[in-house]
């Protein structure tokens, strides 16, 4: 059975940081982009980063750029957001998601989401 477990998300003041994780499960993911969504109240669902779990290749929304990184350790069979900066924009739900090949726009897979709310 696949899982995609996320943790880490909290409430934190404008400016601060957070540390998401997916611990995935359940199948090998060599070959499978990685990556994260969030989706605020009111909002669709939106794109934030990716990565390639082969060979790390990562790409990332406009807005995030230059603050968030994402990282996998393919050891612990996780993925990694970090958020520095963090601003009332980038309250939402965060999910994790898997899609098989090199792009991430219909992900197969999914996490039950981890809450990031940025105080002002």
């Amino acid at each position: 059975q696949v899982q995609l477990v996320e943790s880490g998300g909290g409430l934190v003041q404008a400016g601060g940081s957070l540390r998401l994780s997916c611990a995935v499960s359940g199948r090998t993911f060599s070959s499978y982009r990685m990556g994260w969504f969030r989706q605020a109240p009111g909002k669709e669902r939106e794109f934030v980063a990716a990565i390639s779990w082969s060979d790390g290749n990562t790409n990332y929304r406009d807005s995030v750029k230059g603050r968030f990184t994402i990282s996998r350790d393919n050891v612990k069979n996780t993925v990694y957001l970090q958020m520095n900066s963090l601003g009332p924009d980038d309250t939402a739900v965060y999910y994790c998601a898997a899609q098989r090949g090199e792009k991430l726009i219909r992900p197969a897979y999914w996490g039950q989401g981890t809450q990031v709310t940025v105080s002002s």
